[in-house]
Formats: C-alpha cells, structure tokens, sequence
C-alpha cells in the first residue's frame, strides 16, 4: 500500500487484495511543461508535489488559459498517480517547469528541480506526462536523474467539423497579429518592406527598392539568428556577471580594431598598395608580414580581453564553464610566440623550424594543460556530488 495522505486514503478507501502482491517500486509521476506555461500563466511556482497541489494548479492553469494544453497534461498525471494507486504502487505526483524560450536554461531548470523532488522522494522509476514532443526533447535530462519507465502523451481531441477547424485557424491568425513572439517578423518585416517601397515611390527613388528590401531581409535575418532581439530585450534582466562581459567584449572589440588599424600603418609607404589587386596583396610576404607583425600584440590583448571577461563571468556565477575559458587563455597564450616568428619569417626572413618547434612545444603545453584542468574539474566535481 502506498503512502498517501490520510485525507485522500479515508476518501478513496484504496485498498490491496490480501492475495495481491504488491509491486515494491517507488514510482515519480512526472507531468512536464518545458516553456514553463504554469508559472507564465497560472503564476504558479514549480516544482509542485503531491496530488492536491498538482490539481489545484491544473485548475489554475484553465481558469486563466481554457485553451492551454498543459493543464490536461497535469490532470492526465494526476490520473494516472490514481490508476498506480489503486495496484498497490508506492507512487507520487509532480510537476516540473522549464523558462518561457524553452533551450538550455529551461533543461537546466527541469534537471534542477527533479533532483529537488528526488531528494524528498527517492523514486526507483518515473513515467513521464507531456502533451507533445517538445516537452518530450527533455527526457534524457530525467533518465540522467531517474530511469523512465512510461511516456504517456496527453493529445486532446479536436472537432473535426468546419466550424472548429475555421476557429482554430482564427486563434492562429490571432497569435500571429497579437502575440510579439510571432508578430514582429510576420507582420514587422512585411511591413517595414511595404514602408520602404512606399517611401521609395512617394520620393521617386525607386532605383533604390531593391536595396531597402535587401536591407531590411538581410537585417531581420541576422537579428532573428543571433536572437539579437531577445538579448536587447534582456538587458533589463541583467545580472553584475553579465555586465563584465558586455564590457570585457566591447573593450576586446576596440583593442581589435585598432590593432587592425596599426598593423595597416605598419605596411611600409614605399609599397604600392593602392595599384594591387587582392591575390597581390596577400601573395606579398612583405606586405603579410607588416600587417601581422604590426597587429599581433594588440589583436593578442583584445582577444585576451574577451576571453578574460567571459572567464571572470562565469567564475563568479560559479558555472562550470570556467574550466573551458582558462584553457582558452592558456591556448591564446601558447600560440603568441608561433604567430610572432610566422610574422618574422615573412619580414626578416628567420628560419622556419624555430617557428615549428614552437608550435611543438606549444601543442604538448595544451595537452599538459587540458589534462591537467579537467583532472581537477572531475575531482572536484565527484567532491561536490559526494557532499549532496
């Protein structure tokens, strides 16, 4: 017989047949809501154990969202925590929520409160409730924590009459008008390609059309690649951490960029640079030679000034990331000297083997330190795993 409120066991009187063995496993009823609509909508902290609470956030979830799927996701755990009890399991309900842009942050949020629920309940298995494939992407998160046992996949049934289908098509159009997520790119970049060939014709420069649209394409495209829109949008949110990295990555891309300017000034005058074609330009050792020899110090700095920042972020943020960004430093120091002898063999002409021996020597420095680094890292690791 599980263990279960005294409330809920007067209520359902859920008992074992003398006859009937009784399975030994402890069982986690797992329902997942990786975008974390629970706690957007519902305004419901996660994780949430037990069956009471469980359907009083379900019940929360559809007064504020009658449409959200998670909330027959949440009933459909609960249902199947009673099914378990009723064979005699040893069985709990939860819920676990990942972050609205779903990604890395939402599975490190699940994996996280997982290991807070098994802590308090130390299941042998979990059955996993979803209500798509999305929240399903998460599984090997939970079998690094527990074995999975059962997936069971809530799908509510549609009406397939013509009316419902014109709804749901409307519910559709209406995100796409009103939801910002979806509508800045279906209605913003239409619409900003409309405004420019209207200004374009209202001003007689239509001989520029071409170049506004491929403007504001190519624009949309690389803001939405590099979730640039997202990162503005953040910037209120920051943490300390995340302002040394703005700063260490703007001050890094200045030192870069005049170490581009003073390896151009460190180009002899004497070399006709303007009368080259590109291949020219690179085939002439002397030229190479200068820009590199000019550039290598300073471009050195900047890069050191990136890396530097990013490293003292996450080493403050206590992630485990620090280990790679030290390495990082170690290899941009490491590579230093080869790159200063390339740029001497160019300009003075020097022999080319001290320049392999550097790579050498450099190249067996970074596996000294790479091992060296992640023999620790494991160590202390398996030290924290030991104390939890």
């Amino acid at each position: 017989m599980s263990r279960q409120p005294a409330e809920y066991q007067r209520n359902h009187k859920l008992e074992v047949p003398k006859d009937q063995e009784v399975p030994q496993s402890r069982l986690l009823v797992l329902c997942i809501d990786r975008d974390d609509d629970i706690g957007v909508k519902g305004g419901i902290e996660t994780p949430i154990v037990g069956r009471d609470q469980c359907i009083n956030a379900g019940t929360r979830l559809a007064i504020e969202d009658p449409e959200e799927a998670d909330s027959n996701a949440i009933f459909g755990a609960v249902k199947t925590y009673e099914e378990l009890v009723r064979k005699g399991y040893n069985v709990e309900v939860a819920i676990v929520a990942g972050k609205n842009n779903r990604g890395v942050e939402a599975d490190e949020k699940i994996s996280r409160e997982v290991q807070e629920i098994l802590l308090k309940y130390q299941a042998t298995g979990a059955v996993i409730v979803s209500d798509g494939e999305d929240d399903e992407t998460v599984m090997p998160v939970i079998q690094s924590r527990v074995p999975v046992v059962s997936v069971q996949r809530i799908i509510i049934r549609h009406s397939r009459s013509v009316e419902y289908s014109y709804a749901l098509f409307g519910r559709y159009v209406k995100a796409l008008m009103y939801d910002p997520q979806y509508s800045k790119f279906f209605l913003g970049v239409p619409g900003a390609l409309l405004l420019a060939g209207g200004l374009a014709v209202a001003f007689e420069q239509t001989k520029w059309l071409t170049v506004m649209i491929l403007a504001i394409l190519g624009g949309a495209f690389v803001v939405r690649a590099f979730d640039i829109d997202r990162t503005v949008s953040s910037l209120g949110k920051m943490m300390p951490t995340d302002f040394i990295k703005i700063f260490s990555i703007i001050g890094g891309v200045l030192v870069i960029l005049a170490a581009i300017a003073n390896g151009f000034s460190a180009i002899p005058k004497d070399i006709g640079i303007s009368g080259m074609n590109a291949l020219e330009i690179v085939t002439n050792k002397t030229i190479v030679g200068s820009f590199a020899k000019g550039t290598i110090t300073l471009l050195w700095i900047g890069i050191a000034t990136v890396l530097g920042g990013l490293f003292l972020g996450n080493w403050l943020k206590g992630s485990s990331r620090e280990v790679h960004d030290i390495l990082r430093l170690v290899v941009l120091g490491l590579l230093y000297i080869p790159v200063v002898q390339f740029a001497s063999v160019l300009t003075e002409g020097t022999s080319p083997f001290n320049l392999i021996s550097s790579l050498l020597i450099g190249l067996a420095a970074s596996l000294v330190a790479a091992t060296v680094l992640y023999q620790r890292f494991r160590h202390r690791k398996s030290g924290e795993s030991l104390k939890h």
